[in-house]
């Protein structure tokens, strides 16, 4: 069962910048948003009682068949993919690793360092790069325009206030952050239906994404008692315990396969400004 989420009504070309939840949420040209002050600073975590959390998200099975995605309308976007054009980013899958599998500290976490430094989401050849992105509470988001034409950005979450909007050309950068912890929000262009995202926030640094071998690794975390979570668009969420000992690696791997249930994402509602009136619309969840 697949989560694709851009199945409402796409929004309209002029959609401007609107919070999703309701208050502003855009930012312009190389400003940052009005969201909230950015969390506060939390104590350093000790160097001398850390260690590191490692492992795999493996995918045993059949693998499902990439999709092809039709990008003929943006013909420029189209040519950055080669021979075998773009293909869908739901499953990717190499020698028995799944990559962009969500993998974070669920329980056991008490106190945690502040984000250090901005995360970034880009558009580059009509996709969100990275497709699966991990931020703390409070933290900058700098999002781009790699590409020379219009995207929109519209995250839609339910528990932080959303934020939809609009880059019509390259260079454009606008900072966001989220508030408080949700896994996961959904991210979608109104212009380019195929174009998505899913932004995990946690109130902690102790996450990773998997890479395209489904490795993954989290330093830095204090010694103690957890549970992970690793979640996947596709294939749901799954539970692992693991105990880090100071100087230590410990390891905790996921193995999925192609007949674990979907991931259901909720969506919050979207306000949308439409183009050429002063009519504001809810564009409610299905």
């Amino acid at each position: 069962m697949r989560s694709h989420f851009w199945n409402r009504s796409a929004a309209l070309l002029g959609v401007v910048a609107m919070a999703a939840c309701g208050g502003g949420g855009g930012s312009s040209e190389g400003a940052a948003d009005d969201a909230g002050e950015a969390a506060p600073a939390a104590a350093a975590v000790d160097p001398a009682s850390v260690g590191t959390i490692s492992g795999m998200a493996n995918f045993g099975g059949m693998v499902p068949t990439m999709e092809a995605i039709d990008m003929s309308a943006e013909a420029d976007c189209a040519a950055g993919y080669g021979a075998d054009g773009p293909m869908a980013q739901n499953v990717l899958v190499s020698d028995g690793g799944l990559a962009n599998v969500f993998v974070y500290l669920s329980e056991g976490v008490s106190g945690a360092p502040a984000a250090s430094g901005a995360a970034a989401l880009d558009q580059v050849n009509c996709r969100y790069t990275p497709h699966v992105l991990g931020v703390q509470s409070g933290q900058d988001i700098e999002i781009s325009n790699s590409d020379n034409l219009l995207h929109n950005i519209n995250a839609t979450p339910t528990e932080n206030r959303g934020f939809n909007i609009s880059q019509p050309r390259a260079g454009i950068t606008s900072t966001q952050r989220f508030q408080v912890a949700e896994v996961m929000v959904p991210v979608r262009c109104d212009v380019h239906g195929w174009m998505q995202a899913y932004i995990g926030v946690v109130d902690h640094p102790y996450f990773a994404v998997t890479g395209p071998d489904g490795s993954y690794s989290i330093a830095n975390v204090p010694a103690g008692d957890y549970t992970m979570t690793a979640w996947h668009e596709e294939f749901g969420t799954m539970t692992a315990s693991v105990t880090v000992t100071a100087g230590g690696t410990a390891a905790a791997s996921f193995d999925y396969n192609g007949e674990m249930a979907g991931a259901d994402v909720p969506m919050g509602d979207a306000l949308v400004l439409e183009h050429g009136t002063n009519r504001i619309r809810v564009e409610r969840t299905q």
